[in-house]
């Protein structure tokens, strides 16, 4: 009985230990629990492929119907003066609404409605990866977002204009630095997932 009540007072005392490490990472990372579980998964189901198989598509590696999902007119666009009026000339070319410069990457910075999507939420978009909310455009509205790409060209081949289903993974709370966003980008867990993509986009 009192191995018992000792064993039992181990547990408990483990387990506080680790909510106490993990809100003191999160608190202090700014990462949430539920992104930072996504990464464990994706390690535990993305590490180095065995010789003769493939990495699963990021598309495939979640059940991504655990998120909320948002039906939504996704655009391209680009930091040119075609999308946003500005050349690279101007003081505020390629800098978003949320003080970041504009990016394409595994996460990469997206525009929507700030009353829908706050700025710093994280969205899967299928067939695009991972965006995250850093801009606005006084023409979206609703259930609309704006896909940053580098250039017109890709805006036309790789995407255009869709009617989409996407995945809130985080919700933001208005705000997104330039750290932020490269320790998203450097996660090493999803490291195999980025390097796929860098791929695909160079072909």
């Amino acid at each position: 009985m009192i191995k018992m009540k000792n064993w039992t007072k181990r547990f408990l005392m483990s387990c506080l230990f680790l909510l106490a490490i993990g809100a003191t990472f999160q608190s202090i990372s700014g990462v949430n629990a539920t992104l930072l579980l996504n990464s464990i998964a994706a390690s535990n189901s993305s590490s180095e492929p065995a010789s003769g198989t493939t990495t699963p598509l990021l598309e495939d590696a979640f059940d991504w119907s655990k998120y909320p999902k948002h039906t939504v007119t996704a655009t391209g666009y680009t930091a040119g003066f075609e999308s946003t009026g500005k050349n690279q000339g101007h003081p505020e070319y390629g800098i978003t609404y949320s003080g970041v410069k504009v990016k394409r990457d595994l996460f990469s910075t997206v525009a929507a409605d700030l009353t829908v999507f706050p700025i710093g939420t994280i969205l899967f978009i299928p067939g695009y990866g991972y965006g995250v909310v850093a801009d606005k455009g006084g023409a979206i509205k609703g259930n609309e977002l704006d896909l940053y790409y580098e250039t017109v060209e890709d805006v036309y081949k790789k995407w255009g204009k869709k009617k989409v289903d996407v995945y809130v993974v985080e919700k933001g709370n208005g705000t997104l630095t330039e750290a932020q966003l490269q320790t998203l980008n450097e996660d090493k867990s999803l490291q195999v997932f980025r390097q796929q993509y860098i791929s695909s986009e160079k072909r």
